[in-house]
């Protein structure tokens, strides 16, 4: 019927299976002088990352947190050795970075290609972290052409008709992919996940909610807050009603089992992340924040084994959801269907 159902059961998934399984259980820089020698630019073969995209912060942080001399074990001696510069082509604030960034790059050793080709010549396996998430269908492509497991950071589209796309080439090419913020990885997910609270009936998460006219609203910055909403639920959301004002917006999903979720998107330059779990036996604060480097864990994991820790209907769902939002929104309000905002992007 759906790609859902349809592209979700087919048998390179069985290989994509979640690799975290407790969590699916639930229902729910410097001068180059002062730092150049912390950093071991040689990798294995099989082992060489590529990175595509220098136009965020991610690219920078994933780079020096994987080519540090004492770099954390659990990253499996995987190394950033190049990178392919350029992302979003129209969002100033993504663009402006890209020059100081080639040069941090070049500071830690990192070469500067001039085409996705090129880098996937000199690479192994590839973090997709292009800004604009516009432009990561044409991106994935020639990597899963060439047979190369990718991580694709947030959004993994700005789209859910995209998103489709890439989880169809993703099965076409059978190179399972993935997709995921690092709020994923929020301090209290291991608390939850061994069943501290028992079943959870419900959550409550927040994150900055910053616009960008190129992006559906909560596709560009509220994803963090929706992902960790979605890491607690689980899927099987139902329906989705938003009430936005100017500084606020508040979207709540109705899940299986009449399981509610709430996401409050915050404008103000100070919102911070963070949230609450609801369950049988109590409440849990998903906090603290715990940086980058559980998620880089769990992408040296994946090119390790192929075995991606996020399974492909929950992104899919996470993108339903923040579309159905944007439709609640231009509906006053009103709940919006996320079997029919599915169907309608097929």
């Amino acid at each position: 019927m759906s790609i859902k159902n349809n592209l979700l059961r087919r048998d390179f998934l069985k290989k994509s299976a979640l690799a975290t399984s407790g969590l699916a259980a639930f229902p729910f820089i410097s001068k180059a002088a002062s730092f150049q020698s912390s950093y071991n630019s040689s990798a294995l073969k099989g082992k060489r990352v590529g990175i595509i995209g220098l136009d965020t912060s991610h690219s920078i942080a994933f780079a020096k947190g994987m080519n540090k001399e004492d770099a954390n074990p659990k990253l499996l001696g995987y190394k950033v050795v190049a990178a392919y510069p350029h992302g979003s082509k129209d969002i100033v604030s993504s663009t402006e970075r890209i020059p100081g960034y080639i040069d941090q790059m070049k500071e830690i050793g990192v070469e500067i290609v001039d085409s996705i080709a090129s880098l996937l010549d000199k690479t192994d396996v590839i973090l997709l972290e292009t800004n604009d998430g516009r432009r990561h269908l044409e991106q994935v492509i020639p990597v899963l052409q060439a047979g190369k497991r990718v991580f694709i950071d947030k959004p993994i589209a700005a789209s859910l008709e995209d998103t489709y796309k890439i989880f169809e080439a993703s099965e076409k090419y059978n190179i399972p992919v993935w997709s995921s913020s690092s709020l994923r990885y929020t301090g209290g997910m291991d608390k939850l996940k061994n069943g501290e609270i028992g079943k959870v009936l419900g959550a409550t998460t927040f994150s900055p909610a910053k616009y960008e006219e190129t992006h559906p609203d909560l596709y560009w910055y509220a994803i963090h807050g929706v992902e960790t909403l979605f890491t607690v639920m689980g899927t099987g959301c139902q329906s989705v009603s938003r009430t936005h004002t100017e500084g606020l917006d508040v979207v709540t999903g109705i899940w299986e089992g009449g399981r509610i979720g709430t996401f409050t998107g915050l404008r103000s330059p100070k919102g911070g992340y963070g949230g609450t779990a609801f369950g049988e036996k109590g409440q849990l604060n998903l906090g603290p924040y715990g940086g980058y480097m559980p998620l880089l864990e769990e992408v040296a994991s994946y090119f390790d084994t192929g075995i991606v820790p996020v399974r492909p209907e929950e992104t899919i769902e996470i993108c339903a959801f923040m579309t159905a939002a944007d439709l609640s929104k231009k509906k006053n309000g009103k709940h919006v269907s996320m079997e029919k905002v599915m169907n309608k992007a097929q």
